[in-house]
């Protein structure tokens, strides 16, 4: 028990020095971006990736969050600030990815326009493009790519809009100060670290099909170091069919960005449960930004 309390405290101790030294040192984990053409560049990305998912990079994003939390208690203000920043941006990502369902249905309109009574086989997005133009097959694979982009992006837009399904056996029947303890206990004991696990499974398993040789989570520093002197860019590019949709790596980017989106907003639900708790009852759904279907829709609202 010491021990772990002593690996903790120091672990965060030590996140002072490691987040000073990545700032004051970006060329170490930055350059890979300008091309990998040294092997400097190569051990860059290789330190990127380790970094990425590593226990250090953990602790340095908790000592900030500690940091913020303290300054969030002695100023109200300022938690307010981050819940309406934090809040916002869930709602200007999944606002903008919303969109992606309606691309979905149009093209899959095209598609079948095309296919059954047209009988093309091939479809450009801009006509004479020849990077632009696939076949049909892989038109109607590239539909699950929107599906996706909705699911991850606008996950905690939805959280914000109250629109996710909720199983509620005690919840409405306590007090309002029982209901943001609750709120409290579950961003950070639920959301957080599952949050915490996607992101680490998912950069690694994201780098596994971009390049090669390929990285684990289980890899030391020392050894993707050794790794760095072969490494190149190796983008999955293959897909379930001979002409289908050949991106699924960015299945795999979409996963990381879920993750993040997820920490970020449980970091919102914790200050405003703890705001709210605090403020007392007059406080529900302040600064709340939802979605309204206009004056005289409320009926319908939140019945989806």
């Amino acid at each position: 028990m010491l021990d772990g309390l002593v690996w903790f405290f120091s672990n965060i101790g030590q996140a002072f020095v490691n987040a000073g030294y990545a700032i004051t040192h970006p060329g170490l984990w930055l350059s890979w971006m300008g091309g990998l053409e040294t092997t400097e560049d190569k051990q860059s990305l290789m330190r990127f990736v380790y970094y990425g998912g590593s226990v250090e990079f953990f602790f340095v994003v908790f000592t900030l969050f500690l940091i913020v939390t303290a300054v969030g208690i002695a100023r109200p203000n300022f938690m307010w600030g981050c819940v309406r920043v934090l809040e916002g941006f869930a709602n200007s990502v999944g606002r903008f990815f919303a969109w992606a369902g309606l691309l979905m249905v149009l093209q899959q309109i095209v598609i079948v326009f095309m296919q059954r009574i047209f009988t093309v086989a091939e479809i450009s997005l801009i006509y004479g493009v020849d990077w632009l133009t696939f076949d049909v097959s892989w038109w109607a694979e590239e539909l699950k790519l929107y599906n996706a982009m909705i699911v991850c992006m606008c996950a905690t837009y939805t959280f914000v809009q109250g629109g996710h399904v909720r199983v509620d056996l005690v919840y409405s029947a306590i007090s309002h100060r029982a209901k943001r303890v609750i709120d409290m206990f579950g961003s950070i004991f639920f959301m957080m670290p599952v949050a915490v696990l996607t992101w680490m499974y998912g950069w690694f398993f994201m780098w596994r099909h971009l390049v090669t040789p390929k990285v684990s989570a289980s890899d030391k520093v020392e050894i993707l170091m050794k790794k760095a002197r072969i490494l190149k860019w190796n983008v999955e590019t293959i897909g379930f069919s001979p002409n289908g949709f050949n991106a699924y790596f960015l299945f795999k980017v979409l996963l990381v960005c879920f993750a993040a989106m997820v920490f970020l907003q449980a970091i919102a639900f914790f200050y405003r449960s703890y705001l709210e708790f605090k403020e007392g009852v007059g406080s529900i759904g302040k600064y709340l930004d939802r979605d309204t279907l206009g004056e005289g829709e409320e009926a319908y609202e939140g019945t989806h």
